[in-house]
Formats: C-alpha cells, sequence, structure tokens
C-alpha cells in the first residue's frame, strides 16, 4: 500500500502568498501577506498554520510545489544583479532598437521602454555565423579575454551571452562561456543557444538578458528557502510551476529562472482547466484577479492555450509591443494591473483610473489599517458592502470602512464632486469594464466569441467581480469552485511534470525535408524527456508535438499542433493541411498562390495525468433563504438593496440561493447578482447562472 501523501502547494502574489496542503481528498489553507523583504517568511508562516489545521507536523510534507512573482517584480522593479551582454560585434544595440514596429501609431512623442541593460553593460566580440549556421568570421578568442576582464574589472556579478545565429550553431556561445568562466571564476553565465534557441535576435536577446538578470536573485532565495524548510525539519523535494503550465526541479528553474516568470498565473489557468474537466466545459473563460493583477485565459477543450512569446511589465496602457518580449513556452493569457491592492486616481481628463500601481501588502489598501492612504479597489468593494469588515481573510485582517470612506473621499470625491459611495461605484466601473475590454481583446485576437463560453473565477478578488464581468461580456455560467481563492496554489497540485524546448529550422514547405525533421524532433524529444525523468523518474511520460508556420512575407507564425506519428513519419501535404485548417479557422480564410514556412519546431515532454471524474451535477435545487442580510450596492440599479448573506460552508450539494445574495468564505467571497442565481454542485462548486 502506497504511503500517504502530504503535498503543498505554495503561491507568492503581490500581495498575498496563498499556501494549500492536500492530504488524500482533504484540503487545508490559507493566506497571509506577502513579505517583500524576505518571501520565504510568509511561506513558513503559511507552512505552520496550515500544519496546525491538519494536526501534523511540517517534517510530514513529502512535496512541496512552488510558484512565484519574484523573477516577474524584480524585471518590472530593475532590481536584478549587475548584468553584461557579449554579442556580435555590430549588434550591441539590438536590445535597445527593438523592432519596427510601434505601439502607439499616432503618438508623436512616444517614448520606448529603456532596455534592461544600458549600453555601457553591452560588450562585442568579432565573430559572425550566416543564417545556415555556418561560420564567416572565426571567434577571436583575444577579444573574448579582453571583454571577460572589462567584466572582471568593472564588478559584473552575471553575463548574458548572445550571438547571431546561435540557435543553429552553438560552439561559438560555448567558447565565450568557457573563456569568461575562466577569467571570472564564480561568476553566472546565460547562454541564448539554451536559454531560448530561436530566431529573432531581439526577443532571444531579451530573454537572454532577463534569465541572467534574475538569476542571482533567484539562486539566491530559492537557496534561502531551502536552508529554511529544511531548519524546520522539511526535507522533501521542492519543485517549481514553470510559465507552460507544468512543474520542474528546483535545480532546472535556479538555472533558467526566466521560465518562472508567469508561473503563478499557469497555475491559475492549470486549475481552472482542471474544473473544466470535472464538469465536460469545452469552451472556458479563466478569470483570476488577486490583489495586484487580473489574469484572462481561453481554454478550450479543457486545455490552457500556449504561447512562445509574451511581454512582460507593458509600460505604455497595457499595450501589445511596450513591454519585454520573453521568448519561452508559456501559457498564453492576458495579465492587467487590476486586484484587490489596484490603486485608483483622478486623470488630467478628470477621469478615474484603476491601476496598474498596486498598494500591495506594504502598505496595503487605506482599509487594512498598515499607512495605506490611497484608495484602492478592495476599498471601493468595502465601501460598496460587498466585504464584511470583520471576517476579511476568515478575521484575521480586520478593516476599517471609515478610512476606506476618507481615502475614496480625499482622493477621488473632492475632486469629482462625489460622496464616497459614488466614488466606490466609480472604482468598481472602471476595474470591470479594464477587464471585461481585456477579455473581449484577447477573444477576438483569437477568433473567439464569448457568449457561448463558461466563466470560472477564483482568486482572492475575482468572485467579487466576476458577476458583473459576465453580465459586461453576456456570458450565462460562472463556476466559482471550492478553494477558489487559493486556486493557483491549488493548480501547482495538478499540474504535470513538464519540459517544452523549441528550436529554430527554417523550411519551406516547397523544400520539405522529412529526415532532418524526423531527426530534430527525436532530439528535442530526448532532450525534454530527460528533463522530465530527473524530476519524476518513476512517471509515465508523453510527448507532444508542434511547429510554428506561416505564409512567406509574414511577420509571424502560428502553432501547428502534430500527433506523434506526424512527427515521427512527416509529410508535407499533411503540414499544409493542418496549417491551411487552423489558419482559416483562425482568420476567416487561406491565402492561395502563396509559398509556406516553417520556422520553429517544439516539442513538450510530459507526464500524464489521473483522468479527472466528471461531477454529477444536481437535479433538483433546494431554494435557501437566509435570514441573515446587509445592503449590497447595485450596479445596474445604482443604488444600494439588501442582499441575502450565507455562508459557504453552510450549503449543501442542492441548495440555491437567489440573487442579490453575498456568500461568504474564509479566502475570498461570492457576489451573485440581482438576476442569477447560486446552486451548490456535489463536488462543492457554486454553479452561478443567469435567472430565465
Amino acid at each position: 500500500m502506497a504511503s500517504k501523501q502530504f503535498r503543498l502547494g505554495v503561491d507568492i502574489g503581490g500581495t498575498f502568498t496563498d499556501v494549500v496542503l492536500e492530504i488524500g481528498t482533504q484540503q487545508f489553507s490559507t493566506k497571509v501577506l506577502t513579505t517583500y523583504a524576505a518571501p520565504e517568511n510568509a511561506i513558513i508562516e503559511g507552512l505552520h498554520q496550515v500544519c496546525r489545521k491538519a494536526n501534523i507536523k511540517p517534517s510530514q510534507i513529502t512535496q512541496i510545489i512552488h510558484g512565484t512573482t519574484l523573477a516577474t517584480n524584480a524585471l518590472i522593479e530593475r532590481r536584478g544583479a549587475k548584468t553584461a551582454l557579449i554579442t556580435t560585434q555590430g549588434f550591441r544595440d539590438v536590445i535597445e532598437m527593438r523592432t519596427e514596429s510601434r505601439f502607439e501609431q499616432y503618438d508623436l512623442n512616444l517614448v520606448l521602454p529603456e532596455p534592461l541593460l544600458p549600453r555601457q553593460s553591452r560588450f562585442t566580440v568579432n565573430e559572425r555565423l550566416n543564417a545556415k549556421g555556418e561560420v564567416l568570421v572565426p571567434l577571436v578568442l583575444a577579444d573574448v579575454e579582453q571583454v571577460a576582464e572589462q567584466i572582471k574589472l568593472a564588478g559584473y556579478t552575471s553575463v548574458a551571452v548572445g550571438l547571431i545565429h546561435s540557435y543553429l550553431n552553438d560552439a561559438h556561445e560555448k567558447m565565450v562561456r568557457d573563456i569568461v568562466a575562466r577569467v571570472i571564476p564564480g561568476v553566472m553565465i546565460s547562454l541564448s543557444s539554451e536559454v531560448s534557441p530561436q530566431m529573432r535576435e531581439y526577443e532571444r536577446f531579451n530573454t537572454t538578458v532577463a534569465n541572467a538578470y534574475i538569476k542571482p536573485l533567484m539562486k539566491s532565495y530559492l537557496s534561502r528557502l531551502q536552508g529554511r524548510l529544511n531548519a524546520e525539519g522539511v526535507s522533501s523535494q521542492i519543485f517549481l510551476m514553470h510559465s507552460g503550465g507544468g512543474i520542474i526541479s528546483i535545480e532546472s528553474a535556479a538555472e533558467f529562472p526566466v521560465r518562472l516568470v508567469e508561473s503563478g498565473p499557469a497555475g491559475g489557468a492549470v486549475f481552472a482547466a482542471h474544473i473544466a474537466s470535472r464538469f465536460g466545459l469545452n469552451k472556458v473563460l479563466s478569470f483570476d484577479m488577486g490583489g495586484t493583477t487580473a489574469k484572462i485565459c481561453l481554454i478550450k477543450n479543457q486545455t490552457p492555450k500556449t504561447s512562445r512569446v509574451f511581454e512582460v511589465a507593458r509600460s505604455y496602457r497595457f499595450k501589445k509591443g511596450s513591454g519585454m518580449p520573453i521568448s519561452i513556452p508559456v501559457i498564453d493569457m492576458v495579465e492587467i494591473g487590476a486586484g484587490g491592492g489596484s490603486l485608483a486616481h483622478v486623470d488630467s481628463m478628470r477621469q478615474i483610473r484603476v491601476g496598474p500601481e498596486s498598494a500591495g501588502s506594504e502598505p496595503g489598501p487605506a482599509c487594512y489599517n498598515r499607512g495605506g492612504t490611497r484608495p484602492a479597489v478592495t476599498d471601493a468593494d468595502l465601501v460598496l458592502g460587498k466585504l464584511d469588515p470583520d471576517n476579511f481573510a476568515g478575521g484575521s485582517i480586520p478593516l476599517n470602512a471609515k478610512r476606506s470612506s476618507e481615502a475614496l473621499q480625499n482622493h477621488l470625491g473632492k475632486v469629482l464632486l462625489m460622496d464616497a459611495q459614488e466614488a466606490a461605484f466609480g472604482v468598481a466601473e472602471v476595474v470591470d469594464e479594464n477587464m471585461a475590454n481585456a477579455a473581449r481583446v484577447h477573444a477576438v485576437e483569437n477568433g473567439e466569441d464569448l457568449s457561448g463560453y463558461t466563466m470560472i473565477a477564483f482568486g482572492g478578488s475575482a468572485p467579487l467581480h466576476a458577476g458583473r464581468l459576465c453580465e459586461k461580456l453576456g456570458i450565462k455560467r460562472m463556476l466559482v469552485p471550492q478553494g477558489a481563492g487559493v486556486g493557483s496554489a491549488i493548480g501547482f497540485l495538478r499540474a504535470p511534470f513538464s519540459f517544452e524546448s523549441n528550436r529554430t529550422v527554417y523550411m519551406k514547405l516547397d523544400e520539405f525535408k522529412p529526415e532532418l525533421i524526423s531527426k530534430l524532433f527525436s532530439e528535442l524529444e530526448r532532450d525534454t524527456t530527460g528533463f522530465v525523468k530527473s524530476c519524476a523518474p518513476d512517471e509515465k511520460i508523453k510527448s507532444e508535438f508542434k511547429c510554428y508556420m506561416r505564409y512567406k512575407g509574414q511577420g509571424w507564425e502560428i502553432p501547428i499542433a502534430l500527433s506523434p506519428q506526424q512527427a515521427k513519419k512527416p509529410n508535407a501535404a499533411t503540414f499544409k493541411a493542418l496549417f491551411e485548417k487552423d489558419y482559416a479557422a483562425l482568420f476567416g480564410r487561406t491565402v492561395e498562390g502563396l509559398e509556406i514556412e516553417v520556422t520553429i519546431w517544439a516539442v513538450n515532454a510530459t507526464t500524464t495525468v489521473a483522468k479527472v471524474a466528471r461531477v454529477k451535477t444536481s437535479a433538483k435545487a433546494h431554494v435557501v433563504k437566509p435570514k441573515t442580510s446587509r445592503m449590497l450596492y447595485d450596479a445596474n440599479l445604482g443604488k444600494p438593496v439588501k442582499a441575502t448573506v450565507v455562508q459557504r460552508s453552510a450549503m449543501k450539494a442542492g441548495d440555491k440561493v437567489a440573487g442579490p445574495a453575498i456568500i461568504t468564505e474564509d479566502e475570498t467571497t461570492i457576489i451573485v447578482p440581482a438576476r442569477r442565481s447560486a446552486l451548490m454542485q456535489a463536488d462543492g462548486t457554486l454553479d452561478v447562472v443567469s435567472a430565465k
């Protein structure tokens, strides 16, 4: 008989650190304010809280899976290591010149974001490969030694190496690494041929620089975390959630920390996909709203959509192109600065704006009584009656409604001649419309109509806003799962061990080379399977194959999924048919007479996930009429209405609550609008639907 597993999921967010302990089918969870100076402190505090709830010792934990925003925050706040870039002569300014694209066509005063490294931190060496990976100019070793001495003298602690066309031939990059390691013992080195072996030097160089920039920080943090856990008697293995929705070892995470940039949101998408499987849903909009950001992801056929490039720290109204491109496998989602801690202000046009600046956990929203004086979304929610000031976060954080009203009045009401409640309504409507607009744009970019979708809402703030968001988007059904307040941390415990590798080998479909493709896929499969086996040696591993294709002359490709048979015995006609089918689904038509090209090949190795048991939905509903109520501001009526209040823990399968209603639990609050009702399903999920 297998020994009992005690698995811990930990998600460090911008405001809260979520900790979930899973023992068989039982879950014990808590939310702790994130400790920025030493994030491991919040993890240890949360660990002790859930262990006390479960009546176990920390030493009994058998596995820890961790996701974090530390890598993202370090890039956004520009507080990484002192980093140098070594590149090919003539390409020193690639990361500053970016591409020719303008993210705001008509802004004559457009200011481009600053590169991660200033010009004086970028060095060049004399060498050159051509687009086939052939040596045009041999690497001059004396140049490398001279550059390495300069880097050593200047005190750089991390070095990124990005040479032209090294994704096809990594020999020169490895020579540079060996010389730098000899001249500067102990320096951390990141090679573009290992971090992101793909075409497009801007994205590749930027990704490698980002990896080098956060590598010392993440290695230090992971080492401290392991030490603190060992001191607590926890000797279990620690794994990290990566941006692509899988789990990697702590050693791989320390070597490639850039893969952790979207690890928390990826866990949320995995959680939503798991719920979608339980309810047999093929069209799901995942809505994850925490204290700092809101994440929206499309999940089709119970699988989150993935991408190979995304942007960090968009600086211009969240517009595509205004951020820092990171070229790694990632779950495709839109992320905006809209969370419970997002701060509101009045702009020069006398309009209410919310975010992206957040109060975080230090000092937090005004109502936290921790020194914050500016109004946040949580302050607006409190004034509108959505939150109970005495039972926020299970009563661990008492809220001060007076402080919220003062902040709203001082910063918004006096400027716009509103009272605190009207200002709070304005903040809530602005943040809800921001999220609705982000969801609409994301759906349009993917050729989807959201009216046929079901929303799955989780994160501490999402259930407070999801009902209104559904009204704005025309979505009729919303699910709020059990443990929604700590959904991302639960998602970590549902994720498979996985690792994806991709490589650029340019090929026209008219010059199809089946033997080369088979060999390439075999090499990628061997590499990715090796990574996964190092984490899960006893697990069954499957491989998923993809290539990226486009019409000749186009700037970007679309991903084409291949079966193992199609990858191992490639056929040009099959590739063309798959491409045209997916292209037509995305853009509505194909383009006759244009050549088709393949640019990137990818393999994802992943452990198999146990089949999810379907939930037997309740056939009969028992209408519950709670005796408790409080005033809740109704966005449609523009005034407060009496809303019933019910504890989620008091509801049984089949219980139905008609809106307007407030369903409370320790980690979040679910708002049921007036024209909707909430039905408790057998697994504890709240099924919120429009009234017929």
